[in-house]
Formats: C-alpha cells, sequence, structure tokens
C-alpha cells in the first residue's frame, strides 16, 4: 500500500533537510578554503578531516546505542505528528533554521580569519548536526516497519 501525503511530504522534508544542510556546509567549507589562513592542507583539516569524524560519529552513536536510537526515533515520530515538513509555515521555517545556521558558520569563519586561527571548530559542530539530520532521515523509514505507526501512516 501506498503512504499517507503527510508521511511523504515528511520523509521528503527529512531528505530535503540533510541535503540542504550539506550543501550549505558546503559552501561554508568552500568559502573557508579561501580565507582561512594556515594554506589549504590546514584549512582542509579543519573543514573536511575532523568534521568528517564528528558527522560519522553522531549518525552512528544514535543508530547503534538502542535507547538513543528508541528515543530519537520518538522524536521523529513526534515531529511528524506536529505536522513538519507538511505544511509551508513548517518548511520555511525549517530553511530558515538552516540558513541561520550557515550564517553562523559564515560569521564564525569570519571571527576566525580576523583573530588569525587557522581553524574554526564550528564546522565540526554544523557536520555532527548534519549526522543527527541524516540519522533522523533513516529512522523515519525505520518507522515504516513498526506495525502500529505503519497502519497509521498507510493510506487506506
Amino acid at each position: 500500500m501506498a503512504f499517507t501525503p503527510a508521511w511523504r511530504n515528511f520523509k521528503r522534508m527529512q531528505d530535503l533537510t540533510v541535503a540542504a544542510a550539506s550543501l550549505i556546509y558546503a559552501a561554508a567549507a568552500i568559502d573557508a578554503l579561501g580565507r582561512l589562513p594556515g594554506g589549504p592542507a590546514i584549512t582542509l583539516q579543519w573543514t573536511l578531516l575532523w568534521p568528517a569524524a564528528y558527522l560519522g560519529f553522531s549518525l552512528a552513536i544514535p543508530l547503534l546505542v538502542t535507547p538513543l536510537k528508541r528515543w530519537l526515533a520518538k522524536y521523529v515520530w513526534m515531529s511528524f505528528q506536529a505536522g513538519f515538513g507538511q505544511t509551508p509555515g513548517s518548511v520555511v521555517l525549517g530553511v530558515a533554521l538552516l540558513l541561520g545556521a550557515g550564517l553562523f558558520t559564515y560569521e564564525e569563519v569570519g571571527r576566525a580569519v580576523r583573530a588569525g586561527q587557522a581553524g574554526a571548530n564550528v564546522f565540526s559542530a554544523y557536520a555532527a548536526g548534519i549526522g543527527i539530520l541524516a540519522a533522523q532521515a533513516i529512522l523515519a523509514r525505520a518507522l515504516e516497519r513498526v506495525p502500529a505507526i505503519r497502519a497509521k501512516i498507510e493510506e487506506r
């Protein structure tokens, strides 16, 4: 059976949130390559190497640690029930939050440049956020296999 339009919109919004956050991150990393002191090798370390570890941990831990997985799955289900990604207002709010985080990252890179610092830890934090968003998108699909939830999201 097919899923309800609300569920399809919710899953689509989960995926688009991960994609948009990743694109914002990529733009910030490219911007940092030209601005952070220390040369490309140091900048790549701060924008790709360390953040990749944070992304990996923040993606894997909620999917592997059962209590965290249960809690995050419950949060994903509550987000769906609250209407996230199903109304224009929630989509605009989600995009605004992502853009706000992107602007914060841009400003933190500027602060690092002004201070003469080679690193900007904000990249690791933003990458960890992307990992959690990706875990939520994965858990949305896992919820489809829970019989009680499946009964609520399938079209009749």
